[in-house]
This record gives structure tokens, sequence and C-alpha cells, in this order.
């Protein structure tokens, strides 16, 4: 699922929900031993978890004092709505703000938000 390339961390295979938390733990050890780009080049399958797994690896990095640079975003995650992305950016009651800070969590409050939108 993940293979550490020097300073990059490399993402392979199926990125969903049933592998979500897996791979947010395993990113998570990477990352805070100096990984500073994640790659998506190999990445199968993703659904809307994986939003939530950058979103969550980009928190915690900047909470840490780091940066983290994502390279070869699959076209769905580039292409994702405005509002999809803003739903999880944009504080209370649009944000996770109430919800853990996990991907499910994450996930939960962008699927919550969706169906509120207009």
């Amino acid at each position: 699922m993940i293979r550490r390339e020097d300073g990059r961390i490399v993402l392979s295979g199926p990125v969903t929900l049933a592998n979500v938390a897996q791979v947010l733990e395993e990113g998570r050890r990477h990352l805070a031993e100096g990984a500073a780009t994640v790659d998506l080049a190999e990445v199968s399958e993703l659904d809307s978890s994986a939003l939530a797994l950058l979103l969550a690896w980009l928190r915690e990095a900047k909470a840490a004092g780091r940066t983290i640079r994502f390279a070869n975003l699959p076209e769905s995650l580039r292409a994702r709505p405005a509002r999809t992305l803003m739903s999880v950016v944009l504080p209370a009651p649009f944000g996770p703000s109430s919800a853990k800070n996990s991907p499910r969590g994450i996930s939960r409050s962008i699927s919550q938000s969706a169906r509120k939108a207009p």
C-alpha cells in the first residue's frame, strides 16, 4: 500500500473506505519520519475517503510545522467539486469541526454537508 522512497511515500493499489484507516496510520508514521511528498501515481482505485485522508495528513503536517506536497494526484481528486473541498475547509456547520480527526469522521462530515447543500 505504501512504500518509502527517500523523502517520498508512494501509495499504490486502492485507497477506499475499506482500507483508509490503515493507510492513514502507515502514512502518519512515514510523514513523522520526515517524508515530505506523497505520490499517488500508483493508486488504482479511490473514493471520497482518499480526499479526507490527504486533508488529514495536510492538517497534521501543518499542526507540526511541516509542509507536505502531493504528486501525481488522480484526475478524479483534482476534479472534485469545490463545494466538497469547501465543506471540509470551512468551519461549522459546513466543516468537520465536530467530527473526529479521522478520514471516516471527515468523510461523514462531507457526506452530511453535501446532503444539506442546495
